[in-house]
């Protein structure tokens, strides 16, 4: 790891697993960690969260060099990474908590990602209306060791080669 200064973007798109490996083959970013936020239980378990009754998206928390990759290339990634038009859904994951939405860690990313949005919502790439929401960011609970490098470590499991595995081909990452 770099010494130098590094920021932090959060982005709910799902299922954690999902966008994971995305941000992780992405130049620049450093770490990435599934974990839970925008919720109203402390230290939550995988359990209350699924349950959707916590509030917490599943969520992913970037750890990039904005000298490498900005927080805007980032947001641009988010939007090619999942489906923002869905509500409360991705694909078979139904419920509040595989949610689209931007957690912001500054006054200058709350307006890029809604700068952003607005453009992404104009583009036409979209066949309805971006949903994703956009607000500053909570206290993010990283989710249990089983879940951190999921795809990495489960490659084979129907879950990644029939979700995971697609997307990364869409998006020309590795597999």
């Amino acid at each position: 790891m770099s010494d130098k200064p590094t920021e932090t973007a959060t982005f709910a798109g799902g299922c954690f697993w999902c966008i994971e490996e995305v941000f992780r083959q992405q130049p620049g970013v450093q770490r990435v960690t599934s974990g839970y936020i925008g919720g109203s239980v402390e230290n939550p378990t995988y359990a209350q969260v699924s349950s959707g009754r916590t509030g917490h998206a599943e969520a992913v928390e970037v750890e990039f060099d904005p000298a490498v990759v900005s927080f805007h290339d980032l947001v641009g990634l988010f939007w090619m990474a999942h489906d923002p038009t869905q509500l409360n859904r991705q694909g078979a994951d139904v419920g509040t908590q595989y949610r689209s939405a931007i957690f912001t860690h500054s006054a200058e990313q709350q307006a890029a990602a809604l700068a952003s949005r607005e453009a992404e919502d104009r583009s036409g790439r979209h066949p309805r209306s971006i949903v994703t929401e956009i607000t500053p960011a909570t206290v993010f609970y990283p989710a249990e060791d089983y879940h951190q490098d999921y795809y990495r470590q489960n490659r084979r499991a129907p879950y990644c080669q029939m979700v995971i595995r697609p997307k990364l081909r869409k998006l020309g990452l590795e597999e």
